[in-house]
């Protein structure tokens, strides 16, 4: 059997998340605490009992949800279950900084400094109320890339998230968006509807974002993973450092090719998806890309204890 580990994204952030690992794990608690002396703010007391609106905030979304999938990996690393059970490892667009760490290209410390750079920069790259992102129910990549297109009109829209063969993501200027939606109903889309994000993730309007991150990520070591990362742009196994960098910087305004990642994995001979963090949502994508797969969420000491029997 061969298992890949996956790390979710942002949408998956809960006020709580991670802090039964935390109470029943030292080398859980001890995640949390290095992201918190990294950002020297206690990003945990947020995490666990703050307030929903602030811990949505891409800025602390995305690191929060970053050290819970790795206090979930330092929980099951305690019960003999690591790295080295895994054949691969991947994430959706900031899980993939997950990954990274999880397989030793990235410290958490550095992983850590990145996320909140990258929040802070996808953030600042459009002001608020001129993108947006949408969801198209029932159409499939390459249909949601005509629906696109033909919304565009000269504004930027793109199909930003493949996630799944009835799942995607647009992403661009509001007004275009707001026109793929109705494109998309009347090409036969069961739903589509435009989602309670912040910013038009993973299009052309991202590129400030890239470029800072192209900045950041210079100035970062970054080393060859422990096993191969399955990384969002090009849907493929990578082990170079330098490719990682650069895919990284592509990946700001890059589609995240989800859906041909985990088909990847399949061909690879990958049979089972544990999703380590919160939530459930990759483990829901993955069923419907390839369903013969066994799949686990593990975000819980509850979890660890069923994949240990």
């Amino acid at each position: 059997m061969s298992r890949a580990f996956v790390f979710p994204g942002q949408g998956a952030q809960t006020i709580g998340m991670g802090r039964a690992l935390a109470e029943a794990y030292p080398a859980a608690k001890a995640v949390f605490d290095e992201v918190d002396a990294a950002l020297g703010e206690k990003l945990s007391a947020l995490i666990w009992e703050g307030d929903s609106a602030e811990l949505t905030l891409t800025r602390n979304a995305q690191p929060a949800l970053m050290a819970t999938s790795m206090a979930a990996l330092r929980a099951l690393e305690a019960e003999g279950l690591g790295l080295d059970h895994a054949s691969f490892v991947a994430g959706h667009s900031l899980g993939e900084y997950s990954a990274l760490c999880a397989a030793g290209s990235l410290t958490l410390s550095d992983t850590t400094r990145l996320l909140r750079i990258r929040g802070e920069a996808m953030q600042d790259a459009v002001p608020v109320g001129v993108g947006a992102m949408a969801v198209l129910l029932g159409l499939d990549f390459d249909a949601a890339i005509a629906v696109a297109a033909e919304a565009a009109q000269g504004e930027v829209c793109q199909a930003a998230n493949d996630n799944d063969p009835a799942q995607v993501v647009v992403s661009g200027h509001k007004a275009a968006v707001e026109r793929a939606v109705e494109i998309a109903k009347a090409k036969g889309a069961k739903r589509a509807m435009i989602l309670p994000v912040s910013a038009p993730f993973h299009c052309a309007l991202m590129q400030s974002a890239a470029h800072v991150m192209a900045e950041a990520l210079a100035a970062t070591p970054i080393l060859a993973p422990k096993v191969p990362v399955v990384v969002n742009v090009r849907a493929e196994a990578v082990t170079e450092p330098d490719r990682i960098l650069d895919l990284l910087i592509a990946q700001v305004t890059g589609s995240v090719r989800w859906r041909e990642s985990v088909l990847w994995m399949d061909r690879a001979g990958v049979t089972e998806y544990w999703e380590l963090g919160a939530g459930k949502a990759l483990s829901g994508m993955i069923r419907r890309i390839a369903p013969e797969a066994t799949t686990r969420a593990i975000g819980t000491p509850d979890d660890i204890a069923d994949v240990k029997t």
